[in-house]
């Protein structure tokens, strides 16, 4: 084995002595995988320890409604699967190579011969990997209670600190002029058509939010459908809201293609922030008026539901990597068609994880539920009393993430198909 893939058995395992270490480099096998290979699969109890020698594993979480959300990155150096060795779980999480990745592995059988062959290495190494969890678990509740202490010592400042109160107002004031500033940005009316009607809602879970929706009128026959949500709910998301929202509006007027307005947002937030770790989840669809169809990309977004006009709901089509932060990305176009008294409503995450006091989420099947049952709305009526609805679920309960509505109406017939789209 290398030098190279010797010194990351130093750097993670330090403190093994040079005979354990020698051990575990002849019996761990090094392996390189492609791009979107699942090497861990949630629900399944496998056991096998990575650690990752080149590229990137990215680890999510397919929740119960289906959706699959990103957890975090694994980078050179990082190891993911070290409880494969310990117990009979399943695995929390599914992992995959988001890059051709380079893998040391030590599966199960490899840790077995070893109990077999050097019980004192086995040992070494169940020893070194318990230690390694508690040190994990200790760092995080070591960090809660610092930041747990800051902020008390903070706050007591304020409170005792005239001057410091002071400051803490004009702070508020800065941030209340900045979230009517980002207001300002989102459109202030929505076009209008005889043969579809629009509306849109979105409240910040905070002062300023991450979330921004638009329509953008393109040409004579096409419209295009954007709703958006920067991860985080920082300044900086804020200030990036007002980016993305500027991004989309001018590759929208570029081409019609729906993948590639993405793809070129997804270069133009990489110029823009090459070093950030940030990004966003987008749906970006294009509407041919004149027949009703839509064209769409999902770029790790939650994925809009269409309301039929004669009865029933269903979850659109679609799957694709959020747009920033990692330069390889490809999307998938999708397409449906819209027929005459169909509601179309997309939404940020806001919606379904919208949490009450009892620590329940309102979730797609009560979406679902009364999007059915409200379907006999007019688009606007139904925006506003989706809003009321998941305010009543959740009471006083404080919110988490932005709130945010995009919804379409189709009125009547089309018109004739464009031969030009």
């Amino acid at each position: 084995m290398s030098t190279g893939t010797t010194s990351i058995f130093r750097s993670i395992f330090t403190g093994l002595d040079d005979t354990t270490l020698d051990t575990l480099r002849e019996l761990a096998q090094l392996r390189t995988y492609p791009p979107e290979t699942i090497l861990c699969h949630q629900g399944e109890v496998e056991h096998t320890f990575y650690i990752v020698v080149e590229g990137l594993v990215a680890i999510s979480q397919v929740l119960e409604d289906g959706e699959e959300r990103m957890l975090a990155l694994i980078r050179p150096r990082e190891y993911f699967g070290e409880l494969g060795l310990l117990d009979d779980t399943p695995r929390m999480a599914n992992c995959v190579t988001v890059t051709t990745v380079t893998v040391l592995e030590i599966t199960e059988e490899v840790f077995e011969n070893v109990l077999e062959n050097s019980p004192a290495v086995a040992y070494s190494l169940m020893r070194h990997v318990v230690e390694l969890l508690r040190s994990t678990d200790k760092l995080a509740i070591a960090d809660l209670i610092s930041k747990n202490q800051a902020l008390q010592e903070a706050y007591t400042e304020l409170q005792t600190a005239q001057e410091e109160l002071v400051e803490k107002e004009r702070l508020e004031r800065e941030l209340e002029i900045a979230a009517s500033v980002q207001r300002t940005l989102l459109p202030n009316e929505l076009p209008q058509y005889p043969d579809y009607h629009l509306a849109a809602y979105l409240k910040p879970a905070r002062q300023v939010g991450g979330d921004f929706y638009d329509a953008i009128e393109i040409d004579e026959e096409n419209l295009a459908l954007v709703l958006a949500d920067v991860a985080d709910k920082s300044v900086q998301a804020a200030l990036f809201m007002a980016v993305g929202r500027s991004l989309f509006l001018v590759e929208g007027r570029r081409r019609l293609s729906p993948s590639q307005v993405a793809l070129a947002v997804h270069r133009d937030v990489m110029e823009v922030a090459p070093s950030a770790d940030i990004f966003v989840t987008a749906f970006y669809g294009v509407l041919h008026r004149p027949s009703g169809r839509l064209t769409y990309v999902t770029a790790g977004h939650e994925r809009p539901l269409l309301i039929k006009s004669n009865g029933g709901v269903q979850k659109l089509e679609g799957q694709g990597r959020f747009l920033g932060m990692i330069e390889m990305l490809e999307l998938e176009e999708y397409a449906i068609q819209l027929s005459p008294g169909d509601r179309l409503l997309i939404f940020s995450d806001g919606v379904p994880d919208a949490t009450n006091q009892n620590g329940e989420q309102y979730g797609y099947e009560k979406l679902s539920d009364y999007l059915d049952e409200q379907r006999h709305l007019k688009v606007q009526a139904l925006v506003d009393g989706l809003a009321a609805d998941v305010a009543e679920w959740c009471d006083n309960a404080p919110a988490f993430d932005d709130l945010t509505l995009l919804a379409l109406e189709v009125i009547g017939e089309y018109g004739e198909v464009s031969t030009a789209h």
